[in-house]
């Protein structure tokens, strides 16, 4: 069993951890529990130093348990380790650039003796909208709007996969929902789409057809 604290974005991604990942990572004996980064209502844009902070908090909250992030790539502040040298690289690429990063500035920050391999760092290609291209279907579904399921999985076709969505501001996973469905609510509430959309796909899927996703899925399983 193992206990595991995840620092987020905002309330959609807290939503999609609590309703879609928890359960199924539960069963296999590790245990998540998100917090939504900075104060309530915020939205996006949060500077490296407060996330910084809030990891470090947690770091010391809890001692013998991991901690891990979920924030998109799309939208990340400029004063984030390793965005800068990311910039023009291979989408491919920029995870390998920038979470490393991230660990190297908290690991500072933490001070000698800290345990590097309690920080799990993580960056969503290139939001998390990304993992609902995982379903055309499902998405269309519960939008009530058949005819769509075409057009996301062109989009996905178009891009070469789920998480090589781009993140410009036009096209990036959730402007390219929107554009189709203006409806699209994000958040928690009964009204919001994504976590029901991440629940009717479901995790196999997701994790198939986001290998960067999967992979960090994974570290989170060898810890129990």
């Amino acid at each position: 069993m193992s206990r595991v604290l995840i620092l987020v974005e905002g309330p959609t991604e807290r939503a999609i951890v609590e309703r879609v990942f928890a359960p199924e990572l539960g069963c296999r004996g590790v245990f998540l529990y998100p917090r939504v980064v900075g104060k309530p209502g915020h939205k996006g844009g949060n500077k490296f130093t407060a996330v910084q902070r809030e990891l470090k908090a947690l770091l010391h909250q809890e001692p013998r348990s991991t901690v891990t992030m979920l924030f998109d790539y799309y939208g990340l502040p400029g004063d984030w380790p390793g965005v800068a040298h990311a910039k023009g690289k291979n989408i491919e690429d920029v995870p390998a650039i920038i979470e490393p990063a991230i660990a190297d500035a908290v690991v500072d920050m933490m001070g000698p003796g800290f345990n590097r391999s309690r920080l799990i760092p993580y960056i969503q290609l290139h939001e998390i909208e990304a993992l609902l291209f995982a379903g055309p279907s499902e998405m269309a579904e519960i939008f009530q709007r058949s005819e769509l399921e075409a057009e996301f999985t062109q989009i996905v076709e178009q891009c070469g996969g789920c998480e090589t969505i781009n993140d410009r501001p036009e096209t990036a996973p959730s402007k390219r929902i929107m554009r189709l469905f203006s409806g699209y609510k994000k958040g928690s509430s009964v009204n919001a789409h994504a976590y029901r959309i991440a629940q009717r796909i479901g995790l196999a899927r997701m994790r198939e057809k986001c290998p960067h996703f999967d992979s960090w899925l994974g570290k989170l399983e060898q810890l129990a």
